[in-house]
């Protein structure tokens, strides 16, 4: 496990980024010509050796990873999998009409919502400003901003919309892996090996062993290389997002309906709770999702450069920074450097 020193490095921080090893001379701080705010050490040497795997560790993740996918086929050329589907065509008249009358009802809900259409919210307010046409508040999250032209193809614009709900859904998850495990730390309920989220990377880099959610022993991809690690979450991930992309209707062979889009399925894989059975509750939650995801999207990118410029994780830094506003803040950071 990497040593860390009484206090964080720039340098290193940075570096563990961009290049992935500390004291790499295109590190941040040598980008910016910062010195190192602090130090840290290592008690294994920095190398790419790391980052490979045997054949063994690739031929698991693999198989690990083609479960799924092959459970599915199988049940689907199975008769259990006919069974499924014939009593899904059974049904499945009924769900069509169930289907088209909520979706009437969506509509409906969305002509009288606050939140979509002409009369709906927009980014400047009450300044006049001179929106683009084609934005006629029909998706959630339309406020007349389209700086760069982006959605003046119907087709194009239904495919940005897909690819930003798709990345909000995945930046609203990761961000709340990243706080969760630092909370939890802080609080002393649960101690992790490392409970600061980009710290993970780099001991993976480093080649470091990590015990899944702070259980000792438990190494749940924590004994792998990075680069296993990241082969497997490309298959896990992108294998069922390019599925859903195919349609809805590919969960049909296992007698599953879903009676919504691509981006809003419903049915009691996507919507156990049951959110969507309001269709004007539903309309409004759409619109909550896509703001939040955003605001997820940046924070993002305010954790990025948090690690760089300070080497701790978001939780901690909100920590110092209430404990003293006027002395921890992004001024006060900025002006220390400058005069280091």
């Amino acid at each position: 496990m990497a040593q860390i020193g009484t206090t964080l490095g720039l340098s290193s921080t940075s570096s563990s980024f961009i290049n992935g090893g500390a004291g790499d001379p295109r590190s941040l701080s040598y980008i910016f010509s910062f010195r190192p705010l602090t130090k840290l050490t290592t008690a294994k040497s920095s190398s790419f050796t790391s980052c490979r795997a045997s054949w063994q560790e690739l031929v698991g993740v693999l198989v690990f990873s083609a479960v799924p996918f092959t459970a599915v086929k199988a049940i689907a050329n199975s008769p259990l999998g006919e069974a499924l589907r014939r009593q899904l065509l059974k049904r499945k008249k009924e769900a069509l009409a169930n289907s088209s009358k909520f979706q009437a009802l969506a509509q409906k809900a969305r002509n009288e919502s606050f939140w979509y259409g002409e009369d709906r919210p927009r980014w400047l307010g009450p300044i006049p400003y001179d929106y683009p046409e084609y934005l006629t508040g029909e998706l959630p999250g339309d406020y007349g901003f389209d700086i760069a032209g982006l959605g003046k193809d119907p087709v194009d614009f239904q495919k940005y919309f897909n690819f930003e709900i798709l990345h909000a859904r995945w930046a609203m998850l990761a961000a709340l892996g990243v706080v969760v495990p630092e909370i939890l730390d802080l609080l002393g309920i649960s101690h992790f090996a490392e409970p600061v989220w980009w710290r993970v990377g780099y001991s993976k880099l480093q080649g470091e062993t990590l015990d899944y959610l702070g259980i000792p022993g438990l190494h749940l991809a924590g004994g792998q290389g990075v680069i296993i690690i990241a082969i497997c979450q490309a298959l896990l991930m992108v294998g069922p997002e390019y599925a859903r992309y195919c349609g809805i209707e590919a969960l049909e062979p296992l007698g599953i309906y879903l009676p919504g889009d691509i981006n809003y399925p419903g049915g009691v894989l996507f919507d156990p709770l049951k959110l969507s059975k309001d269709p004007v509750a539903f309309e409004e939650l759409k619109v909550k999702e896509i703001k939040n995801g955003r605001l997820a999207m940046v924070a993002w990118l305010g954790f990025y450069f948090q690690a760089a410029l300070t080497g701790k994780g978001p939780v901690q830094n909100l920590v110092e920074h209430l404990s003293d506003p006027f002395h921890n803040n992004l001024f006060s950071l900025l002006n220390s450097m400058s005069n280091t």
